[in-house]
């Protein structure tokens, strides 16, 4: 496995290309999320081609008393978990090598993008985090970095600072993976204990019910639409005493109006829910985005959005989001 391992900026550059070069950028701690998108990488460069795997602890993504000296640092598992996803190298560079003489001075900023959701609640986190990705992009020159989904304004971000800053390589986002419970994969899941990963469980859980409530609503509006006149059916049927079958034509009837007020109130159910357990769910933010700018969606939103929550359960704050789409046929 020390073969795979390059330390040093001019280690990496002596590394021979072959073929197609993919790039996986991670903090190290490895699990099976990692694991799919390094497989998923190896697939996209092809037979022919090579991926390289990041493992840098990024110092200038983590806010004053945020997690940098508790966060994992598991190399010898990450080499194994690495090599068996396919990884050619693993680049596990110091932090003097990343940024030689200290902090940078120069770095990217993430705009107004950047200071929404994670951005607000973790300022300058963006930041820090494009400066590293920045720096990474051009010491590994790849033809494709692979980012998960599960870290849906970061992967939105790169790609546009990709996009923005001509950057030459194809970003591809790869879907959240999750336990059997639900729980998205995270390096920080270690930290809960079974009661805390118990009640973390409703992050999941509160997703799920509002892609529920989107599928349920996106029925209802497709027998509007073949039933133009249930609002009329709806009165008729009250006054002949069908209570039952008026309050259906009249959430027929209704079925398109306020779609996405009620995606979030499905979501929000559950996580209120979870803030009377015990451990409490804290809430820091539930959002429903459109993915191009994270901005929240308007009424008359159609297309594809995020739905994305934070939480802290103890002292461990998780983010979790599921991709929707709105439309007539949703």
């Amino acid at each position: 496995m020390t073969d795979l391992l390059l330390h040093t900026a001019e280690e990496l550059h002596q590394l021979p290309r072959t073929g197609r070069r993919a790039v996986v950028m991670t903090m190290g701690a490895l699990h099976e999320g990692h694991a799919t998108l390094i497989r998923t990488a190896r697939e996209q460069a092809g037979p022919g081609g090579q991926v390289v795997v990041t493992v840098f602890v990024n110092p200038l993504q983590f806010g004053a008393g945020e997690d940098l000296d508790r966060y994992p640092r598991t190399l010898d598992a990450d080499l194994a978990v690495a090599e068996g996803a396919g990884a050619d190298a693993v680049f596990a560079p110091a932090a003097d090598e990343v940024y030689p003489g200290g902090d940078p001075q120069v770095r990217i900023t993430a705009g107004p993008m950047g200071e929404r959701l994670e951005g607000a609640t973790r300022p300058g986190h963006f930041d820090g985090m494009l400066t590293v990705v920045a720096k990474l992009l051009h010491l590994t020159r790849p033809d494709l970095a692979l980012f998960g989904q599960k870290d849906a304004q970061q992967l939105a971000l790169i790609r546009r600072m990709v996009t923005d800053l001509n950057f030459p390589v194809e970003v591809v986002g790869v879907p959240t993976v999750r336990e059997e419970d639900g729980l998205a994969l995270s390096s920080r899941n270690r930290y809960l204990s079974a009661a805390e990963r118990h009640t973390a469980l409703a992050l999941s859980r509160a997703l799920f019910a509002g892609r529920a409530r989107l599928a349920a609503q996106a029925a209802l509006r497709a027998r509007a639409e073949a039933s133009p006149a249930s609002d009329e059916r709806a009165t008729a049927l009250a006054r002949l005493g069908e209570i039952r079958a008026s309050a259906d034509a009249h959430a027929v009837s209704a079925a398109g109006a306020g779609l996405p007020d009620a995606v979030r109130a499905a979501a929000l159910h559950v996580l209120e829910e979870a803030g009377r357990h015990e451990p409490p769910l804290v809430l820091d933010y539930l959002a429903l985005v459109d993915p191009l700018d994270f901005t929240e969606t308007g009424q008359d939103f159609t297309g594809q959005a995020v739905l994305a929550v934070a939480a802290k359960v103890g002292s461990t704050r998780l983010i979790d989001n599921i991709p929707l789409e709105f439309g007539a046929h949703s």
